[in-house]
């Protein structure tokens, strides 16, 4: 039985090139890890600190488009919100309370003003007053033109009477039954009575028209006492305030039964079915902002967009206001003075470089950055471009797939070289 090859081994022994290279493995093999080692220890000893790798965030340059954007906060508001008033000097009774829900058209309240009252009645009195003097007018004036053209009638019979005498005379003057003179009465006598009918005519044709002129006047002051009549009735109509919209009624103004004066705000109505955005903006970003500019906002679950309509012309307490109309059917949920963000879109720049937003933006004025090479962070001049809420736009002093420290470089203590362990 045959154990093992031992028997059949046989030691051959190296040659001398063979023991040099096989020295010469061994020797670079203990050399590498010490290189290394040197290596790391040099930049270890040419940092000034070391911060452990976990406290910072790191992220790496990219090329992209950048989207100007800024976030701001607002509230939601009415669209529609309109602040009733009351018309006149009156007591008021109101019929709603605050908080109501109320149809358009819903009585709220109503204003008892005596002196509208009061006018009222007057200028009722006044159209039936006018009415009976243009009554009376239409009968004077039928009065009147009867006694012209009677007047008229008269005349034309005087002519009529006078032409048959001349005629009269005509057939017998040849003969010399009448004197001359006779015949010249007579033959002046038909044209006085012609002269008469004629004016009688013409006076009454004038009389019909100053009769008719009359007329007119009286119907004209009718009409007018008719108007004021009118105006009475709207103002009195007016003193029972309907709803304009539908939606509640938001805040009240005034006390039930209280006496109130002319103009006096009686209480706001809030139409829940138009709502906008009421957004505070940075002043800062106000020369970037205009009127059509886009919008995104975010209301717990809701999200919607839109465009702003109104700025505020004012700065106060270094923001400005700005209206949001929002795109499309409003979204269920919403109410009035919710809070939400929003994402104003202020510009869009293509192809840039990119780096993830960060509080190194802050630190130093945005003028130093620290770039990550072989596990130490180099702070590094840089020139930041445009910024928004989650990048900013490298312009000068990064390369495309630097990695750079973007959290936490607080820790450095602003030293030019910091190792970072892992």
């Amino acid at each position: 039985m045959i154990r093992d090859t031992s028997s059949q081994d046989a030691v051959i022994p190296a040659t001398p090139a063979q023991g040099r290279k096989r020295r010469a493995l061994w020797l670079l093999g203990a050399l590498v890890p010490l290189a290394a080692a040197v290596l790391l220890i040099g930049a270890w000893r040419s940092s000034e600190h070391s911060v452990n790798g976990a406290r910072l965030r790191i992220a790496r340059v990219e090329r992209g488009t950048l989207i100007r954007d800024a976030a701001v906060n607002g509230r939601m508001v009415a669209a529609v919100s309109p602040t009733l008033y009351a018309t006149a000097a009156a007591t008021v009774t109101l019929m709603a309370k605050a908080g109501d829900t109320v149809n358009k058209g819903d009585v709220l309240a109503v204003l008892e003003s005596p002196d509208l009252n009061e006018q009222l009645k007057r200028e009722q009195a006044g159209v039936e007053q006018l009415e009976a003097e243009v009554a009376r007018q239409r009968i004077l004036a039928k009065k009147q033109k009867l006694l012209a053209r009677r007047d008229a009638d008269t005349a034309e019979i005087d002519r009529l009477s006078a032409q048959r005498t001349l005629e009269r005379y005509d057939s017998v003057i040849q003969l010399g039954v009448i004197a001359k003179i006779d015949y010249q009465k007579a033959r002046d006598a038909l044209r006085s009575a012609e002269i008469r009918s004629r004016h009688a005519e013409l006076a009454a044709g004038l009389e019909g028209e100053d009769v008719g002129l009359a007329m007119q006047t009286r119907q004209s002051q009718l009409q007018t006492q008719r108007l004021s009549l009118a105006n009475a009735k709207r103002r009195i109509e007016e003193l029972t305030v309907r709803a304009p919209v539908a939606g509640f009624i938001g805040t009240l103004s005034v006390a039930n039964r209280s006496v109130v004066a002319a103009n006096t705000a009686l209480m706001t109505l809030v139409d829940l079915s138009r709502l906008e955005v009421e957004l505070e903006v940075p002043e800062t970003y106000v020369a970037d902002m205009g009127l059509g500019m886009r919008a995104e906002i975010e209301a717990g679950a809701v999200k919607a967009s839109g465009k702003l309509t109104a700025l505020s012309p004012e700065v106060v307490n270094n923001q400005v206001l700005a209206r949001l109309r929002l795109d499309g059917a409003q979204p269920a949920g919403l109410r009035q003075n919710q809070r939400v963000t929003a994402r104003l879109l202020i510009d869009e720049k293509p192809n840039v470089l990119l780096l993830a937003r960060g509080p190194f933006v802050e630190a130093e004025g945005g003028r130093h950055v620290y770039v990550v090479r072989d596990g130490v962070a180099v702070r590094t001049p840089v020139k930041l471009g445009a910024t928004s809420v989650a990048a900013v736009e490298i312009a000068a002093g990064l390369n495309l797939g630097d990695q750079v420290v973007i959290a936490g470089t607080e820790l450095f203590g602003n030293a030019a070289r910091v190792s970072i362990n892992q």
